[in-house]
């Protein structure tokens, strides 16, 4: 008994570079070997509401993708916009990329870049990238009015007239769904009170963690059609893409949310256990140090 006590004593008074170096690996491991430790994902409603939404989009629709995120919130926001233009190309729907804030132009063009190759989309053909224009709620009325006059030239500088999917495309109301990827403000509530609500267009949204008690009642109030929250609601909408790819027999490759959360889960395992020790060892040594008074 006593060999058991000492046992766990010593667990629990580790030295503290130990219990980080721990921490560190629990974290790293499900990064690199994200196989090794997949969790399983059940989706949430609101994320399946999305899904159900993109899915039953057809050949040739046209999506309009609005990027409202940068780096500092990259991690949670953009798994969503790959996954999304994953199920977006695999049905050959059209997507039509703004961004209102200036980081947009990035995270719109590292997630095209990825993904258009996998399904052989070409630009200006596939899919058109507008960019960035400054004027926050100013950006979203003038899409609702008249893309056109807000926007004459693509992110790489090619006239609009230049571009085949540009034709015809005068308004918000020429697309059959709006996405918002939204950090903030301007963002989704802007989309939905200035351009998609007024003139009856489906939306959704994909935003971080933080904001979803403000966008949820959007949702429960049917403006917003689902929400996928944060890096939780990115790998729920990764598996249920993963599993419609699978279904088509498409290829299917892995998104980054889904390893992060298995990171995300595995040191809130660790830690968990370490706090178990700690509080055996604190109840032991306590007990000692009463009995050798």
């Amino acid at each position: 008994m006593d060999t058991i006590k000492n046992l766990f004593i010593k667990l629990g008074s580790m030295d503290r570079r130990i219990i980080f170096l721990l921490v560190g690996l629990s974290v790293l491991f499900p990064l690199l070997k994200p196989d090794w430790f997949a969790l399983p994902i059940r989706p949430k409603p609101h994320s399946q509401i999305v899904f159900n939404e993109i899915n039953q989009l057809e050949s040739g629709n046209k999506v309009l993708l609005s990027f409202e995120y940068g780096p500092s919130t990259k991690p949670e926001i953009h798994p969503m916009s790959v996954a999304l233009l994953r199920h977006l190309f695999s049905k050959d729907i059209k997507v039509y990329a703004t961004a209102l804030w200036p980081d947009g132009n990035f995270m719109s063009t590292d997630a095209f870049d990825e993904v258009a190759p996998e399904y052989n989309k070409r630009k200006g053909v596939d899919f058109v990238n507008l960019g960035y224009k400054p004027g926050g709620e100013a950006v979203i009325k003038g899409i609702a009015s008249d893309i056109k006059t807000l926007y004459t030239v693509d992110l790489d500088g090619t006239s609009l007239d230049e571009i085949p999917m540009m034709q015809n495309v005068n308004n918000v109301e020429d697309f059959d769904f709006v996405f918002s990827l939204s950090a903030g403000f301007p963002g989704s509530k802007e989309w939905v009170q200035y351009a998609t609500d007024p003139k009856g267009i489906p939306m959704s949204t994909g935003c971080t963690s933080i904001q979803v008690t403000d966008i949820v009642p959007y949702v429960e109030n049917g403006q917003i059609r689902g929400i996928l929250a944060g890096m939780p609601g990115a790998a729920e909408y990764e598996e249920l893409v993963k599993t419609e790819l699978e279904r088509r027999g498409l290829p299917v490759n892995l998104g980054k949310a889904s390893g992060m959360m298995s990171a995300q889960s595995m040191a809130h395992v660790v830690i968990v256990i370490l706090i178990i020790f700690g509080n055996i060892t604190y109840y032991l040594t306590r007990n000692n140090k009463r009995k050798g008074g």
